[in-house]
């Protein structure tokens, strides 16, 4: 019984915690603040328990019947906790780093409301065990971090989200008459391992091919696929806790984690293969790559900077499905993780120098290595990591997308690999000379000088960056120790999907 009610536990563990702070006032901060904390911590210690048993060969299923044939399924397997814990560990972070964000800020109890909403829509997507639960959770994260994309209330957040809306629920649309559609054909399409559609008749194979278009289109807006990407610059106009939930745990995530479900779990990679769906797909993922990188170069402000990175960064867990071999399968995977523990670092620095020095343009950041040395430490190694500079997480990732090519007899990808990286050095290096080697300026543009005169900024804004750039550095020294994310990304390779041993 318990073993049913585990993956429900996980999603309320963050679901009641924000409806109960809906209604605090905003001078119950101790309260506030124990609520989200209680909530993070239970969630991952639930986590804890599954991870032991799923690696024991032990799976969490609850399923309620909505309707004859269809049911709401939670299933927490091997890749369902890749996403969960990756999700539950960084809205950790993000918990304290927004404590310390938000300090005096109007309208916290809202926020941090939708912030742990946003958190129980994502790990329901992760846990989804059929198409209708993820379409389900799906749309619920859209509706959860459009109150945050629009938190400032100014006319610009309130154009990026609309424009937002507009791609993502354009995206829900597609994404649902995919699942109808797929439906009529098939019945519930449960999340299965080498998916449940190659048993159909032989002359579904066109409406199959149509099928698969919409929902990868569906997932692929907030996957940030080009030309699907355009919101995800818009959206840099949220507060910086917000940037870091978009781009590390939530939503793009979500996108890149439905491209995973479909082609392993739906179609089952040798019949999607068979349907020659996937170099369309690896190709799609290339040019997205290659596009957001040369965009992110003629950006002046840096989180739009970062926004551009990341359209080009999260195409690597597609590349990584579309290369249809386990190699490939492990460097997207573990991307899934390292792009997170990465992008959430550099997200988090680029909060500490608006909220200490007023910076927002790279042009503004001459010098800051002195005045913030730490935080310039975190971005460096965000950024090195990014580049896939060895043995950082970053390396890892790449270095298994470059062996699923040749696996895959798709040496093209190799020459987008090495395109992709040194275009992430084009636009990395440029910040990091401007930050260690230029001389600082007389004045910053709005400098905050921090209350404890030790610290170079707020202690909640400096140590969730130190925490995750020390993870950026572990998980690539110790990328082949067991529970590691690679060990993980192995583990669901060989088990969950392609039954093969790298």
């Amino acid at each position: 019984m318990i073993d049913t009610w585990l993956p429900v536990g996980v999603v309320l563990s963050s679901f009641l915690p924000g409806l109960f702070i809906f209604f605090l006032a905003e001078s119950r901060i101790r309260l506030r603040t124990a609520l989200n904390l209680i909530g993070a911590l239970a969630k991952l210690a639930l986590i804890g328990v599954m991870l032991w048993g799923v690696l024991n060969d032990h799976e969490y299923v609850f399923r309620h019947t909505v309707l004859p044939g269809l049911d709401l399924v939670l299933k927490a397997d091997a890749l369902a906790l890749l996403f969960v814990t990756l999700s539950a560990v960084l809205w950790l972070f993000t918990t304290l780093y927004a404590i310390g964000y938000l300090e005096g800020a109007p309208h916290r109890s809202r926020f941090f409301g939708f912030f742990s909403l946003c958190v129980t829509a994502t790990v329901g997507v992760a846990m989804a065990g059929n198409l209708f639960t993820f379409f389900v959770f799906y749309e619920l994260l859209t509706l959860a971090t459009y109150p945050l994309v629009v938190h400032r209330g100014t006319e610009q957040a309130m154009r990026a989200g609309h424009v937002y809306l507009g791609y993502t629920l354009g995206g829900g649309a597609l994404l649902l008459v995919g699942t109808v559609w797929l439906y009529g054909l098939a019945g519930q399409a449960d999340f299965v391992h080498g998916g449940s559609l190659a048993a159909l008749p032989p002359e579904t194979a066109g409406q199959l091919q149509v099928v698969f278009l919409l929902l990868i289109a569906g997932v692929g807006v907030k996957a940030a696929l080009v030309p699907l990407h355009g919101w995800l610059p818009l959206a840099m106009v949220a507060p910086a806790p917000v940037s870091a939930l978009l781009h590390a745990v939530a939503v793009v995530k979500a996108g890149a984690f439905g491209i995973v479900r479909i082609v392993y779990e739906v179609y089952g990679v040798e019949f999607a293969q068979s349907l020659d769906l996937l170099t369309p797909l690896a190709i799609a993922a290339a040019v997205t790559i290659i596009w957001g990188s040369l965009r992110a170069l003629f950006q002046d402000d840096l989180k739009k900077r970062l926004a551009y990175s990341t359209v080009s960064q999260v195409s690597y867990i597609a590349l990584g499905v579309a290369l249809f071999g386990p190699l490939g399968t492990i460097g997207g995977l573990v991307h899934l993780v390292h792009q997170g523990i990465m992008k959430i670092t550099l997200f988090f620095c680029a909060g500490n120098y608006a909220e200490t020095l007023g910076i927002h343009k790279i042009s503004e950041m001459d010098g800051a290595g002195r005045r913030m040395p730490w935080t310039s430490l975190a971005f460096t190694l965000g950024a090195f990591g990014m580049i896939g500079v060895p043995p950082l997480a970053g390396f890892v990732s790449k270095w298994y997308l470059g062996l699923g090519a040749l696996e895959a007899g798709m040496p093209w990808v190799l020459a987008v690999l090495a395109a992709s990286s040194l275009l992430n050095a084009a636009y990395f290096l440029p910040v990091l000379h401007r930050i260690w080697f230029r001389p600082a300026p007389s004045a910053w543009p709005a400098e905050h000088i921090p209350q404890r005169g030790r610290w170079e900024t707020a202690p909640l804004l400096l140590l969730p960056p130190l925490a995750t750039a020390a993870a950026i550095l572990l998980v690539g020294l110790f990328a082949a120790s067991a529970f590691s994310p690679l060990d993980w990304a192995k583990l669901i390779a060989d088990r969950e999907y392609l039954q093969w041993t790298p």
